[in-house]
This record gives structure tokens, C-alpha cells and sequence, in this order.
């Protein structure tokens, strides 16, 4: 799958066209996690759909989303650009950023200097860099274009193996731990388990994905995240802000 992805990207950049520029205000994403509004940071994600799931949320409407995520007090918002394989678009992201004040940023599968002025130009305040699609030195060059335009970047991992490799390259401010496996598709947070005990203690952990309930967030914390990226257990919840309180055991007082 993981495959098939790069190579629909490859495609889309090869027909990319460059918007105009946004005028918007930006919000640092890094301040946003290091400083939080819980105990954890909480980077909060819109997701539509994905490859593995199907659909999670029919009735999609990113202005609405946004809002009931700034209401529930996240940190930041995630937004899924991706159209092909997980149903998103840059105009989503576009919306959240005219409608919200939380730092926005835009996942989706960045393998071209096209995608981070495209980035730029769209309104991110910080992008997701993939280091298992991505070369030692292309991932170097897009950490230091985007952090040169004004991008954070959140840098992710999946393996002990590819972040001690990356790390003898570059030293990312914000490392996410993936708990899926994007070949499989299967996850497990102990996964952040296993790699937190390698992060430099100068960056910041996220830990991302099969994050559902307290008992998850605990965990993760307990192994050295400083924040989670969560979407499914917003997504398929009763609202995405029933979601955020839920997830942090603020439910019956909400």
C-alpha cells in the first residue's frame, strides 16, 4: 500500500500547479506542544476516511470540525490533504485556517519541494515529513527548506532502525512515533515504547495512532510523549469535541 501511495504522489507532483500565496495568521505548532493545554499535547486530526478503515466520518464538514476541536481545547489540528487514499483536500486545510486560531498542520505524503512551498502557500504552520519514504538527504532538504520558510516539522518513525539512521543526518525539534505499521497497517503503542528511550531528549515525542482510550494516554506518557496525534477515536465518536473530552476522561463533566 505504502508503495502504491508514493507512487500516486510521484504522479501528483509531476501535475502540480502552484496556488496563491494565503495571507493567514500562523501559530507555532512546536510552542503549541511544548507548552500544552493538558498533561499531554493533543494534536487533534480530521480524517475522512483511510485506506484501512473505510470511511470514519460521513458527515465530513472541516469548518465545523475545527471548531468543536478548539472548543474541546486541543493543541493543534491535523488535517488529511491526501484525496486519493484518505479522502482529504488542501481545501480543508484551507478552511481550518480561516476559521480557527490552533496551529494547522498538513499531513499527507511530502516527497517533493513542490508539496512544501505548496504547503506554505496553502497556510500550514507545519507539515509531516515521512522518513520510511523518504532518503537520508531528500529528507534533510525538505526539514531545511520547510523549516527555512517558516514550517515546523514533525518528522516520523516507525523502526529503532530508521530514526538511529536519520538522526546521524539531522536532529528533528518534533519526532512522531507512528504505532502503525504503514506496510501492514497494524498498530500497537508499545511501539513508542520501544523507540522513545532513542529520541533525543531535545526533541518533542509525539505519539501517534491506535491511541483510544485513558488507559492509551496514560501509557504513552508513562513511556516519555509529550503529546499524541489522534483521529479515529474523534472521528468515529458522537462529535470530534465528545471525543477530545472522552479520550481524556472529561466526558460526564463536559
Amino acid at each position: 500500500m505504502l508503495t502504491n501511495i508514493v507512487e500516486t504522489k510521484q504522479k501528483e507532483v509531476a501535475n502540480l500547479t502552484l496556488p496563491p500565496k494565503k495571507q493567514v495568521q500562523h501559530f507555532s505548532f512546536y510552542d503549541a506542544l511544548a507548552k500544552p493545554k493538558r498533561h499531554l499535547g493533543v494534536i487533534a486530526e480530521m480524517k475522512k476516511a483511510s485506506p484501512s478503515k473505510g470511511i470514519l466520518k460521513e458527515s465530513f464538514a472541516p469548518i465545523d470540525i475545527g471548531a468543536e476541536y478548539e472548543g474541546a481545547g486541543v493543541d493543534a489540528i491535523s488535517v488529511l490533504t491526501d484525496q486519493t487514499y484518505f479522502k482529504g483536500s488542501k481545501h480543508d486545510l484551507m478552511m481550518v485556517k480561516e476559521t480557527t486560531c490552533l496551529p494547522v498542520l498538513r499531513k499527507d505524503f511530502i516527497i517533493d519541494s513542490l508539496q512544501v512551498e505548496e504547503s506554505v502557500r496553502i497556510g500550514a504552520d507545519a507539515i509531516l515529513l515521512i522518513a520510511e519514504i523518504l532518503s537520508d538527504k531528500k529528507l534533510a532538504d525538505l526539514y531545511k527548506q520547510a523549516t527555512d520558510s517558516g514550517l515546523d516539522v514533525l518528522v516520523e518513525v516507525h523502526s529503532i532502525e530508521r530514526l538511529s539512521q536519520l538522526l546521524q543526518t539531522i536532529t528533528p525539534s518534533i519526532i512522531g512515533v507512528n504505532n502503525r505499521n504503514l506496510a501492514t497497517f497494524e498498530t500497537d503503542i508499545q511501539t513508542t515504547r520501544e523507540l522513545a528511550g532513542h529520541v533525543p531528549s531535545s526533541s518533542l515525542l509525539v505519539s501517534e495512532s491506535g491511541i483510544l482510550t485513558v488507559d492509551d494516554l496514560n501509557h504513552v506518557k508513562g513511556f516519555g510523549a509529550n503529546a499524541v496525534l489522534v483521529g479515529e477515536a474523534f472521528m468515529k465518536d458522537i462529535s470530534p469535541g465528545t471525543g477530545v473530552r472522552r479520550l481524556f476522561g472529561e466526558h460526564e463533566h463536559a
